[in-house]
C-alpha cells in the first residue's frame, strides 16, 4: 500500500520507517526541510505540500497525520477537507482530545470522507519494537488499514486493535496515559526513598536490575528506569522539571465528568505540575502561616 506521513517528527518518521520495512511506500510531508532531508536519506519519499502529496498518492488515498494536538492538527484537517475525494481516508495518529476527534469523524464522514482516530504508543522504541495502536472508528475503514495496523505493531496479531467506534481510539489512549502518569509517579517516590535511606548505601541501579525479573512491579517503565540509573546514577544535571502532554489534564478531567474516582492520575498530574514551581507562593505563605500560629521561623532567602 501506498500512503502519505504527515508530520516527519520523531513518531512520524519512525512509523514511516517501520511502513517501509513492512512493504509499504510512503511519501512524507512535512513544513520544515530538515526533517524530510532526513528522510530522504533513510530512503523515503517526501514533499513540501499537500498538493504535491495528493498528487503522489492512488486514489482512494490514505493519509497518517502525526502531528502535534490542537491548533496545529485543527488547521491540517481544515485545509485538507476541501482536496480529498471522497472514499479517502485520514488517519489522526497523533495525541488528540477524544471529542475532538469525534466531531472531526462527523465532518469528514459528511463529505464521504474516512476518519480514524489512532491513539499510538511506543515512543521512540516503536521502531525497533513496534507500536500500540488504539483505534476508533467505523470497522470497514479499520479493515481496509489492517495492513498498515500490522505493519506497524509489535506483531500481525498483537498491539493493534480496533477499540471502538470514532472517539474510542484517542480515548482508550487518553486514559492509557493517564495510567502511564500514575506508574511512573509510584516508581519516582519508591526510589526517592530508597536513595534517602543513606544508612544502607543502596545501589539503586542494582535494584531496579533486580525488580526487572520475577517481581510482580516489572514493566517496561522499569526497564528504562534500570537503564537511566546505570547512565547517571545521581541523575547530574537533570532539572526537577517534568512536562506533561496533555492527557493526564483531560484523564482528570474526565475522572470528575464520569464520577470516577482517580486519586492516583490526578496526583501524579499535580505532582508534575508542582515540579515547575521554581519560586512556590504556596509553600511562602504556608511558612508564614506556620510561624503566625506557632511562632516557627521560616527560612530566609
Amino acid at each position: 500500500m501506498k500512503l502519505g506521513m504527515i508530520g516527519l517528527g520523531r513518531m512520524g518518521a519512525n512509523m514511516a520507517q517501520r511502513l517501509m520495512q513492512g512493504g509499504h511506500e510512503v511519501v512524507g510531508l512535512d513544513a520544515q526541510l530538515a526533517p524530510r532531508q532526513a528522510f530522504e536519506q533513510q530512503g523515503g519519499q517526501s514533499v513540501d505540500s499537500l498538493a504535491a502529496l495528493l498528487e503522489q498518492l492512488p486514489t482512494p488515498r490514505v493519509l497518517w497525520m502525526m502531528l502535534p494536538a490542537g491548533i496545529v492538527t485543527q488547521a491540517m484537517i481544515d485545509e485538507l477537507l476541501p482536496l480529498l475525494e471522497p472514499g479517502d481516508t485520514l488517519v489522526d495518529g497523533g495525541n488528540s482530545f477524544y471529542q475532538d476527534s469525534v466531531r472531526r469523524a462527523q465532518q469528514y464522514a459528511q463529505h464521504q470522507l474516512n476518519y480514524l482516530d489512532c491513539g499510538t504508543s511506543g515512543g521512540i522504541w516503536g521502531l525497533t519494537e513496534g507500536f500500540c495502536l488504539m483505534i476508533g472508528g467505523e470497522r470497514p475503514t479499520v479493515e481496509q488499514l489492517t495492513p498498515v495496523f500490522q505493519a506497524l505493531a509489535p506483531s500481525p496479531d498483537r498491539g493493534w486493535a480496533h477499540v471502538g467506534p470514532a472517539g474510542a481510539g484517542h480515548f482508550t489512549k487518553m486514559i492509557h496515559n493517564g495510567i502511564e502518569y500514575g506508574m511512573m509517579q509510584a516508581y519516582a517516590e519508591g526510589f526517592a526513598m530508597l536513595d534517602k535511606k543513606t544508612e544502607f548505601d543502596l545501589d539503586l541501579h542494582q535494584i531496579a536490575d533486580l525488580w526487572r525479573d520475577g517481581s510482580v512491579v516489572r514493566s517496561w517503565l522499569l526497564d528504562l528506569t534500570a537503564s537511566a540509573l546505570e547512565a547517571n546514577p545521581t541523575l547530574a544535571g537533570i532539572a526537577p522539571y517534568v512536562s506533561d502532554s496533555g492527557e493526564g489534564r483531560w484523564a482528570a478531567a474526565e475522572a470528575i465528568a464520569l464520577d470516577v474516582s482517580a486519586p492516583v492520575i490526578t496526583l501524579a498530574l499535580l505532582e508534575r505540575l508542582r515540579s515547575r514551581e521554581s519560586d512556590s507562593y504556596s509553600d511562602k505563605l504556608l511558612a508564614a502561616m506556620r510561624k503566625g500560629f506557632g511562632g516557627h521561623d521560616f527560612t530566609r532567602i
